[in-house]
């Protein structure tokens, strides 16, 4: 469905039982919400209702220019906007990659609507931050594709160059077949969705985020150790800024790729947290 909120029109994508407690499901960078597609069906099996949205930028109708429009905290009021024009008071937040920063935001931010909190592969902003302090730490290392993201003039079309053949590397360790591949691909190879992609990069270098609040709805962190762009030390630091409930599942042998390459640890951890 289109829910409008914000000015924009936002690609919704509500299902599971009608009654079931509300878990929104906010994906990352490169992919969609159809990133969710294997955990949904094993959530709507537990009796929850996934509200998966296709956020700012992946949305054809919230594609604003500015890359300034693609602060987090644009992302946090329009999750917010959206659940409000659905009738959602309180719900559930699940997030991976950068649908884990928005949601590290709302719990922190707003824990009169967040029930509890989910976070897969990118931890608190503040322990990532912590991590990225000093200049030649792992994670600094490990981080230094974000700056050649955020030119954009530079990175979309040096990614979309050779058919994509750049872009596709990000999946390196993913597994995923090539038509798999091509899912996340695919919408991507249109320069303006592209683009709109990597702004949310440009808006957080050019817009550092502030620290936000200690967490203290009930968390839960999900890690995997094959992830290339986020280390140990930022996801071992995370627990420092959650005050409530909270528990760190670490994934063995898993890339960056969580919800495509183990689903089922993914359900397991929402529905224990969401129980």
């Amino acid at each position: 469905m289109l829910v409008s909120a914000r000015g924009f029109e936002f690609a919704v994508h509500v299902d599971g039982p009608e009654d079931g407690p509300a878990v929104v499901l906010l994906h990352g960078f490169p992919q969609h919400s159809g990133q969710w597609h294997l955990v949904t069906p094993l959530l709507h099996a537990e009796g929850l209702r996934t509200i998966a949205i296709d956020q700012r930028g992946y949305s054809p109708g919230a594609r604003p220019e500015d890359p300034a429009q693609y602060a987090i905290d644009e992302m946090i009021a329009d999750t917010l906007s959206i659940m409000d024009e659905l009738g959602v008071g309180r719900f559930h937040v699940v997030g991976h990659d950068w649908g884990a920063a928005v949601a590290w935001g709302l719990a922190g931010d707003h824990p009169d609507r967040v029930l509890s909190l989910t976070a897969i592969s990118v931890p608190h902003p503040a322990a990532l931050m912590m991590a990225l302090a000093d200049k030649n730490s792992d994670q600094a290392k490990r981080s230094t594709y974000v700056a050649f993201f955020a030119q954009l003039d530079e990175s979309v079309p040096a990614m979309l160059a050779n058919d994509g053949e750049m872009f596709k590397m990000i999946f390196q360790g993913s597994g995923l077949s090539d038509e798999q591949l091509e899912r996340y691909v695919g919408p991507m190879r249109d320069p303006a969705a592209l683009r709109a992609g990597l702004s949310w990069y440009t808006a957080i270098v050019t817009q550092p985020p502030k620290n936000h609040a200690v967490v203290t709805v009930p968390t839960t962190y999900i890690w995997s150790d094959q992830d290339m762009a986020l280390g140990g030390d930022a996801a071992r630091a995370c627990a420092r800024f959650v005050s409530g409930d909270y528990r760190f599942v670490e994934l063995k042998g898993i890339s960056h790729w969580v919800p495509d390459q183990a689903p089922e640890a993914v359900a397991e951890a929402i529905v224990a947290r969401v129980r």
